[in-house]
């Protein structure tokens, strides 16, 4: 991590612990927000007014919270307004870095070889995680937000007539509902998989696990009787905050994190629900498998050795472009 705008040692997925020997996630530290009209959001300050071209987002396909926010983009038809640069997907000793591997690309707008070097632009004194996703603004030449779930809610509102009106993924009608499943998701199954792989204790691994698969099939039960959406018809945030974390289940988190009582595809409603999400263009575009494995398993200290599986035969129809 950076102490003190300096990169300080070979990156480790588990930077704090709780007591309980608990992987414990760092706090995000830029909450600014774009607005239609440049005020200011739930947190930060003002002074970022939506505009094309102004604003860019540094992701990797590997992780799930950046595809919350390609998802997002995506599904509000923002491609030609927020350009994006995709890092490596192998984890360097330095975090994530910009490369010429498929699907990645350089850093060409600051001419960045490491995501830490972003944050240092930002703020030459930073202390913390090089974390993606970053939403970057090009006027003011400084992180706009690192959190994701802010990301995907101004994505949803904060860019007004240049996204598509059409696509509310946060209906007022919906948000007490949607506010309470995903304090259910997140930290059973979202954050869950994370306790689960990056426990440094039995109990805290056994106590994750638990969390993970009874949350598992609490969304099993849910989506019984074919419903498309975790609320029947309508495509809402919580699909996608959902989606990116089982996306990956059998590809990484079932093996590689230990997530290991049953598969995705032991659950056949929710594998039917991430056919129903991948059949949307806008979400399979965000999704490739390649850089999920390879990212994962270039985790050094869960699989020292750099050996990527060749396997496992996923449940759900998805083809590699």
């Amino acid at each position: 991590m950076l102490v003190d705008g300096k990169w300080t040692a070979d990156w480790h997925p588990v930077q704090a612990t709780d007591a309980k020997g608990g992987f414990v996630r760092q706090i995000s530290g830029f909450r600014n927000w774009i607005t239609p009209d440049g005020s200011a959001g739930p947190t930060g300050e003002a002074g970022f007014k939506a505009e094309a071209g102004r604003y860019h987002l540094y992701v990797a396909l590997i992780c799930p919270w950046a595809s919350r926010t390609l998802i997002g983009r995506a599904l509000k038809k923002l491609e030609d307004v927020i350009s994006v640069s995709v890092v490596e997907p192998a984890l360097s000793d330095q975090g994530w870095r910009f490369g010429d591997y498929p699907g990645a690309n350089r850093d060409e707008l600051n001419g960045a070889t490491y995501m830490h070097e972003i944050y240092t632009s930002a703020d030459p004194q930073y202390t913390g995680r090089a974390t993606v996703p970053v939403l970057w603004d090009k006027e003011r030449r400084t992180i706009v937000n690192n959190e994701s779930a802010d990301i995907l809610r101004m994505l949803n509102s904060g860019f007004g007539a240049l996204a598509d009106g059409a696509v509310d993924l946060y209906p007022e009608d919906l948000r007490a509902e949607i506010d309470a499943l995903n304090e259910r998701i997140y930290p059973r199954l979202n954050n869950g998989v994370y306790r689960t792989g990056f426990a440094t204790t039995q109990v805290a691994y056994e106590e994750a696990f638990a969390d993970v698969f009874a949350m598992l099939d609490e969304l099993e039960a849910r989506l019984e009787g074919q419903r498309p959406f975790l609320f029947g018809t309508r495509l809402t945030e919580a699909d996608v905050r959902l989606f990116v974390t089982l996306v990956r289940f059998d590809a990484a988190y079932n093996g590689l994190f230990k997530c290991n009582l049953r598969r995705l595809a032991d659950y056949p409603n929710l594998t039917r629900y991430v056919d129903n999400m991948l059949a949307i263009p806008s979400v399979r575009q965000t999704v490739s498998i390649d850089h999920i494995k390879r990212g994962y398993y270039s985790i050094k200290a869960l699989n020292p050795t750099g050996i990527v599986p060749v396997g496992p035969r996923l449940p759900f129809a998805i083809r590699e472009e």
